[in-house]
């Protein structure tokens, strides 16, 4: 996959270096040759200074050819022009654009923009950390549909992800393992000290809590 990421803060080097690391083609654009450092030596993408939604920029970066652009700036207005042009100038065919103000984001999402808002995503997360004092539990709610975190107890153990899997409601997606991350088949067993990293609709979800033992 060829990948734009405009925008070589912390989250734009990190997600970099992730996608580069699994072998995707990644090209790192921002106004500040300095935050290439952020990149480190390991870096085999390829790194270009000037501005996100500079169309010769972007032309010369292979916007023509990518998959992808991400626009993870540090500026809404930025991002946002940055988006329109990959989008609707160039066609790239999937393009997400991070936004700070949540109400914005909101705006945005209604006409139809892949946007996302780290304030409301890590807003969440510290609420449900606080709520959730019994157990590392978190939702991250986005549209009817959430993230939860479940500590495995003994009643669960020896049981498989089929047997704990919910149709329509509730879905293991990923498990835990000594803090090593596993993808599980339905023929998957649970294990004492695993952790349930699964899908849930949000109005379910104070019945997979109680499922799991999880009410306060």
């Amino acid at each position: 996959m060829n990948v734009i990421i405009i925008g070589c803060g912390r989250v734009g080097s990190e997600l970099a270096l992730l996608l580069s690391d699994s072998g995707d083609n990644v090209t790192v654009i921002d106004t500040n040759k300095a935050a290439f450092q952020r990149l480190g030596r390991t870096f085999n993408g390829e790194s270009v200074e000037g501005n996100g939604f500079d169309m010769d920029l972007l032309r010369k970066s292979g916007v023509e050819s990518a998959d992808a652009v991400v626009v993870v700036t540090n500026g809404d207005n930025t991002n946002i022009m940055a988006y329109q042009v990959a989008k609707k100038i160039f066609n790239v065919p999937k393009v997400i654009a991070r936004i700070y103000d949540p109400r914005r984001a909101e705006v945005y999402k209604r006409f139809g923009l892949e946007v996302i808002s780290g304030t409301t995503l890590l807003a969440s997360m510290i609420r449900d950390k606080l709520v959730e004092s019994r157990f590392s539990g978190f939702f991250i709610e986005t549209r009817g549909m959430g993230i939860i975190e479940i500590n495995v107890t003994e009643q669960f153990v020896g049981k498989t992800v089929g047997e704990l899997n919910i149709p329509g409601e509730f879905l293991i997606a990923t498990i835990l393992k000594k803090n090593s991350p596993v993808i599980p088949s339905p023929a998957t067993v649970v294990q004492h000290g695993d952790v349930l990293i699964g899908i849930v609709r949000n109005d379910s979800v104070q019945g997979i809590k109680s499922m799991f033992g999880m009410e306060e």
